[in-house]
């Protein structure tokens, strides 16, 4: 018997779902998270209108689609008080069931590669990846690390690269050659009659973990373009740690005044570096081959998410504490608009991109 507590919820839903006029989803599209609202906004991109809104869960935090544009992810997070990720059909802009992660709590950094959705567990302190094909999680690795946060894997899918807020390192995971796991693939149907399993990447192996000591508080990151640096902003200590990833060592620390810096990312031609900080006024933005600073773009009382479009023309920009997202055009490094999609804004994507 469907009780009228539940009748409210569900009518709740479809109206949120609703708010905006269903448009078709455009080829590309700007993915937008609303914090407070449990909001995902589908945005047009050349009009900057919400196309529609769809409710999402307890504290979404980030945000990827899948290849083909057609199903979002989003980490409910929490702190490590959930245990869920959502997922939204971007096409008939509504939510599907959602993944149970059991004791894998406290998703936050996503990333889709390789036809999985690659996730880390913030209070199980571990990576993992979840399947949508089979439609379960297939892999798993602890980091031994506090906070592990924001993820980035490779797309020949050989090397994994996460932050880790609370010990102040990033761990470089690399895959080797070595033993089947006893995660590598699915069970043989009568022991012996099968070759050994493939792991959820090729052959299985083994995997190599160098953790390196970057600042205090390191969190948002990003990889340069060309492969060959990791950049790391340290929130607490307000600089840069640049990565070699052939040594994997610390090349540089930058004095970047950074003070809350939660999110660092490479314009696409990789010749700028763009930071924001939660506490802070500005955008700030770096020259990746001086390392000296360009800019800092004032915005509101604070920043979180950045996505660039792929294009290379804008970038947009999470204001959390002012509830929207600044528009900034990267050749005049100037604001040129704001985009309401809610109640404290965070996690950004691009759907369709690829």
């Amino acid at each position: 018997m469907i009780t009228k507590a539940h009748s409210l919820l569900v009518l709740a839903s479809m109206l949120v779902s609703s708010t905006v006029s269903a448009q078709i989803t455009p080829r590309q599209a700007l993915l937008a998270l609303s914090k407070r609202d449990h909001t995902l906004s589908i945005v047009d991109p050349a009009s900057l209108q919400v196309l529609a809104k769809v409710p999402v869960g307890n504290d979404p935090h980030e945000v990827i689609a899948s290849a083909d544009g057609k199903t979002a992810y989003v980490s409910n997070y929490g702190g490590g008080a959930y245990n869920t990720l959502a997922v939204i059909d971007l096409v008939a802009h509504k939510p599907l069931p959602q993944v149970d992660l059991g004791p894998l709590r406290g998703p936050h950094g996503l990333t889709f590669v390789g036809g999985k959705v690659w996730f880390t567990a913030e209070a199980a302190k571990a990576i993992g990846s979840y399947d949508p094909f089979t439609g379960k999680v297939d892999w798993i690795l602890g980091t031994g690390q506090n906070r592990t946060h924001m993820i980035y894997v490779f797309d020949d899918l050989k090397r994994i690269i996460t932050t880790n807020v609370s010990s102040g390192t990033a761990s470089i995971i690399d895959k080797t050659a070595g033993r089947p796991g006893p995660l590598s693939g699915p069970p043989p149907t009568q022991l012996g009659t099968q070759p050994p399993p493939r792991g959820p990447m090729g052959p299985a192996g083994d995997w190599d973990e160098t953790v390196v000591k970057v600042g205090n508080g390191s969190e948002g990151f990003d990889v340069s373009p060309d492969g060959k640096e990791l950049w790391v902003a340290n929130a607490q200590d307000g600089t840069v740690s640049i990565i070699d990833l052939v040594t994997k060592k610390v090349t540089q620390t930058v004095t970047a005044n950074a003070k809350g810096a939660n999110r660092l990312k490479f314009t696409p031609d990789g010749k700028r570096v763009f930071i924001s900080c939660l506490g802070g006024e500005n955008e700030i933005v770096l020259d990746a081959a001086t390392r000296k600073e360009i800019k800092r773009i004032k915005l509101g009382h604070g920043a979180a998410g950045i996505q660039m479009q792929p294009d290379g023309s804008r970038v947009f920009v999470a204001c959390s504490p002012d509830n929207y997202i600044a528009v900034i055009d990267l050749k005049t490094l100037e604001v040129t608009g704001h985009l309401d999609v809610g109640t404290e804004p965070d996690g950004l994507a691009w759907a369709g991109a690829h």
